[in-house]
């Protein structure tokens, strides 16, 4: 009876699913880039807290991780990927911006010898909401309270264009300031010319004006893209293309809110107004439309007031 009653029970448990599991395959974007291209919506439990692009380079010599993902079960699914595709060891993880589905992972690569670097803009986010993004992670994966550690300080926090030799691969690394959030960088692989550009660029959903972004700031980093414009681009969320595939998306939508709300402010129009009649309907099509619309006006309000008063 007990053998019984012990078989019945390992028949009813779930089946252990291997690490990798957790992602879908990668996605050969070139001869050395590869990226995790995610849905669209919220981070959820079911998901893993998969919802956004991620991706790593291969050299002759090393590896580099552009953003570490949602926590260490999600890095190490994609550990478990990148070891399938080559034995050249994780060097580098770059984190794209300071949240949390770009850098909850850290960990798992520094203990597989990774060295972290953000832009210098991101480092304070990081070590003043670190504990929040902890609970944030632990809340939506479903984790017990304190089992989430605060993110770490990056390794090195650069300022200015960075070069990473991958062995026969050029990976740059170029700061592009204040936009989605505090301290964005994209990464450009050489010879591919294959940038990932992080939440600088969004195609499919419509993107997310948050308190920490910066239109203005948002609006030259894409700007300042347009060195590479034949280069094949990487956002943060959605497919990948070439830079045009990404002006309606988001150079067009952040000009448009932009100028909109400069000019109700600018005239006197209170807030709530200016969100009601601000015109959004060209990027209705977009995923995530009804959920980030109104939240989008109203943050896009806030900083042409504030600019207002400076």
């Amino acid at each position: 009876m007990l053998r019984l009653c012990l078989a019945l029970i390992v028949l009813s448990m779930p089946a252990l699913s291997p690490a990798s599991d957790l992602m879908p395959a990668p996605r050969q974007i070139s001869n050395h880039a590869w990226a995790w291209i995610g849905p669209y919506g919220p981070p959820t439990r079911e998901k893993g807290g998969f919802r956004m692009n991620l991706g790593f380079v291969t050299g002759e010599s090393a590896v580099a991780v552009i953003d570490a993902g949602y926590g260490e079960a999600m890095a190490e699914a994609m550990l478990t990927h990148i070891r399938r595709i080559t034995d050249r060891p994780v060097r580098y993880v770059i984190n794209t911006n300071s949240q949390p589905h770009r850098i909850m992972g850290n960990p798992v690569f520094r203990r597989a010898g990774a060295e972290v670097i953000t832009a210098t803009g991101a480092v304070e986010r990081i070590s003043a909401e670190g504990p929040a993004f902890a609970a944030t992670v632990e809340q939506v994966l479903g984790l017990d309270a304190g089992s989430v550690k605060p993110p770490q300080a990056p390794d090195r926090a650069i300022e200015a264009e960075t070069q990473l030799d991958l062995g026969e691969v050029r990976l740059r690394l170029l700061p592009v300031g204040d936009a989605h959030t505090r301290g964005c960088l994209v990464a450009l692989v050489e010879p591919d010319s294959v940038v990932f550009a992080g939440d600088v660029l969004y195609g499919g959903r419509l993107l997310a004006i948050l308190p920490e972004s910066r239109v203005r700031g948002w609006i030259q980093a894409f700007e300042q893209l347009r060195e590479f414009r034949e280069a094949q681009f990487v956002p943060g969320h959605g497919e990948p293309g070439i830079l045009s595939a990404f002006e309606q998306t988001t150079h067009e939508y952040l000009t448009a809110i932009k100028r909109y709300m400069d000019q109700a402010v600018e005239e006197g129009v209170d807030l709530q107004d200016a969100i009601g009649s601000f015109d959004q309907s060209e990027w209705k099509g977009l995923a995530d439309f009804e959920a980030l619309a109104g939240r989008n006006a109203h943050q896009a309000y806030l900083q042409s007031e504030a600019a207002a008063f400076e």
